[in-house]
C-alpha cells in the first residue's frame, strides 16, 4: 500500500508512540484521523502532522466504549470519504502484583478493577476498533485495507503486569485470527511489539534507573518512536505481510 492520500486512524495519538506513528505517516502523505481522550494533546499531534506535510483531524473517543467507537468510524468516513487502515495503539497500565505476601500473610492482590480497566482499553478497545474498521472498509469496497495492533515485549511475561501482558498477548492473537478471516477481502493485519522505547515517561525517570534499562538492551540504547512508526509503515507498505508480529526491542527478548 502506498500511504500517500490513504486515510488511516491512529488511536492513542495524543502523545508518545501514537503521536510518533501519526506524524511519520503524515510525512508519507497519509491523511490521519487522530484519536485520544485529550483535546489539548490531539491538537498538538494534528499540528505536528500538518507540519510533516500531511492532513490530520482530531477525534475524542474512548476506545473501550462500543457506541463511541461506532460513532468514531462513522465520523471518520463522513469527514474523509473513505478508510484504508487503523493503528490500534491506545493503551493504559494499572500495574500490580497478582498477590503479595509478607510473613506468610497475603497483604495485597491485583484488584478486579485493575485487571478490567486494562483489558477494556488494551484488548476490548482493539477488538472494537478492528471490527469497525473492517466493517467500514468492506462497506466502502476499498481495494486494500490494513489493521495493525500495537503489542509489547511485555507479552513475554512482565513482572507486575498480569493484566497488561494478557492484553498485549491477546492483540497479537487477534491479528493472527483476522489475517485468516479478512484475507478474502484483501484486508491485511499485523502487530508490532515495542521493547523499551524513549518516551516522556522514561525521560522522567531517575538517571540510574534509566541507565539500568539501557544496559539490559543488547544494542545498549533505547528505541525511539520512529522505530515503531517505521515498523508499522512496513506492514502497511508490504503487501505480502499479514498475521505476524514484529518485535522491535533491540534484541531485549
Amino acid at each position: 500500500m502506498d500511504l500517500k492520500q490513504k486515510v488511516v486512524v491512529v488511536t492513542g495519538a495524543g502523545r508518545g508512540l501514537g503521536r510518533g506513528i501519526a506524524t511519520y505517516f503524515a510525512g508519507k502523505g497519509a491523511r490521519l484521523a487522530c484519536v485520544d481522550l485529550s483535546q489539548e494533546d490531539l491538537d498538538a499531534t494534528v499540528a505536528a502532522c500538518e507540519a510533516a506535510g500531511g492532513e490530520a483531524r482530531a477525534y475524542l473517543a474512548n476506545v473501550a466504549k462500543e457506541e463511541e467507537v461506532e460513532k468514531l468510524f462513522n465520523d471518520v468516513v463522513a469527514d474523509f470519504g473513505t478508510l484504508h487502515g487503523v493503528v490500534n495503539n491506545a493503551g493504559i497500565t494499572r500495574d500490580g502484583l497478582l498477590v503479595k505476601a509478607k510473613d506468610g500473610q497475603v497483604v495485597s492482590k491485583m484488584s478486579l478493577q485493575q485487571w478490567q480497566a486494562v483489558i477494556d482499553v488494551n484488548l476490548t478497545g482493539v477488538f472494537l476498533c478492528g471490527r469497525e474498521a473492517a466493517a467500514k472498509m468492506l462497506e466502502l469496497g476499498v481495494e486494500e485495507g490494513v489493521i495493525v495492533n500495537i503489542s509489547s515485549l511485555a507479552r513475554q511475561g512482565s513482572f507486575g503486569q498480569s493484566n497488561y501482558a494478557a492484553a498485549k498477548t491477546g492483540v497479537v492473537a487477534l491479528a493472527e485470527v483476522w489475517a485468516k478471516e479478512l484475507a478474502r477481502y484483501n484486508i491485511r493485519t499485523g502487530a508490532v511489539a515495542p521493547g523499551t522505547i524513549n518516551t516522556d515517561m522514561l525521560a522522567a525517570m531517575k538517571p540510574e534507573a534509566r541507565e539500568r534499562l539501557i544496559q539490559a538492551v543488547p544494542l545498549q540504547r533505547l528505541g525511539e518512536a520512529e522505530h515503531i512508526a517505521r515498523s508499522v509503515a512496513f506492514i502497511f507498505e508490504t503487501d505480502y505481510f499479514t498475521g505476524r508480529c514484529i518485535d522491535m526491542d533491540g534484541g531485549l527478548r
